[in-house]
């Protein structure tokens, strides 16, 4: 068995051991959230004695995203965590009301975890950190922000409404949408000519493309404003715009890592470049804390075959929050496990054909 065959095994060994673990955690009386307490009785089987592996957990029905969409939000802390302080974090919310997860440490944990993925030459420790993207209710401002202090730096903010920004599109007020990704970029310059020594950066793919251009009518560019490690995710990080990017706004110094992932997953990490993928762009998540896996367009308990096409399942197995699959509204190619990480991966993520029309990117 080659080395990578047996890290494949010893992984999946370790996710099956990690289920068994979340699952009698949500589910056992003394530990247990009261929304699965309850859900538990409506059904057919017993968690606490038929979940015995990761793929026992398509006896659940599927996680539907409406659960979330209002209170009260305690129902959904484990009765270990009630007496912690806890955060809600919300995503959407362009219509109606919007989907909140709460939070109690899992989003130090993930972007700590995160943090290892990194290289120290390109995102050095102790260098400060320029968050361009979104604010307010959102788990990535703090999140970022913890990351920068973990690493031992500072994190500079940008206010950005990704809400706003949407609806303007949606009413077709697109040079209105242009004058307020200028006040971000507005925001971001005086930052960084304020001598605050950025070295690192969070920001969406068209944030990202604003700031070069902007940096370059200025005769300057990404690397000689100090920039030297970008963490960059949202849904327009295509193979294409990878290579436009790299080769075209970044220059070969400044290193960027695609990142996938929302406020129900946690981050998702691409694989480390090689020239052979071409700019591909191949996201594995951050197991056993959370799985993704790519799934029959007609059957969501049907994984399909590497390389084939189907829809995104998420799953998130921590003992803060439990989502015994949920499909996303994203499809892609699955992908054969990596040397770094030795599970499923995800590549060439885009919104799924039947939604995408209807959906309106805004900042990312």
């Amino acid at each position: 068995m080659s080395s990578i065959a047996e890290a494949v095994q010893q992984r999946k060994e370790q996710l099956d051991q990690h289920t068994r673990e979340i699952v009698q955690w949500h589910f056992g009386d003394d530990t247990g959230s009261e929304f699965w307490l309850n859900k538990k009785k409506e059904f057919d089987f017993d968690p606490l004695t038929e979940v015995d592996c990761f793929d026992d957990l398509k006896k659940f029905p599927l996680f539907e995203d409406d659960w979330l969409r209002g209170g009260p939000m305690r129902r959904w802390v484990p009765k270990q965590y009630q007496d912690k302080p806890i955060y809600v974090f919300e995503t959407g919310g362009t219509t109606g009301i919007p989907k909140s997860r709460v939070v109690v440490e899992d989003h130090w944990i993930d972007y700590e975890m995160f943090s290892d993925t990194l290289p120290d030459d390109k995102f050095p420790k102790g260098g400060n950190w320029l968050m361009l993207g979104p604010s307010g209710p959102r788990r990535l401002r703090l999140a970022v922000e913890h990351l920068a202090q973990h690493r031992g730096g500072i994190c500079f903010c940008v206010d950005l409404d990704p809400r706003w920004v949407v609806k303007l599109l949606k009413k077709g007020k697109v040079e209105e949408a242009k004058e307020y990704s200028n006040h971000v970029i507005d925001q971001a310059m005086a930052i960084l000519g304020a001598n605050n020594d950025i070295k690192c950066m969070f920001t969406t793919p068209k944030l990202l493309e604003a700031l070069a251009m902007r940096l370059l009518d200025n005769d300057s560019s990404i690397e000689e404003a100090g920039i030297s490690g970008i963490f960059c995710g949202g849904t327009e990080f295509t193979q294409q715009w990878n290579r436009f990017a790299c080769e075209e706004l970044l220059g070969p110094n400044v290193y960027m890592t695609p990142t996938y992932g929302n406020t129900l997953m946690g981050l998702a990490c691409g694989k480390p470049f090689e020239p052979a993928d071409e700019y591909k762009v191949t996201y594995y998540a951050p197991q056993p804390r959370a799985v993704v896996e790519v799934v029959d367009f007609d059957d969501h308990k049907k994984v399909v075959d590497y390389n084939a096409t189907g829809r995104v399942k998420l799953y998130t197995l921590t003992k803060e929050f439990f989502v015994p699959g949920f499909l996303e509204r994203d499809e892609g190619e699955r992908e054969q496990p990596h040397g770094k990480y030795p599970w499923d991966g995800v590549s060439g993520v885009r919104p799924y054909h039947v939604f995408a029309k209807t959906t309106t990117v805004g900042v990312y």
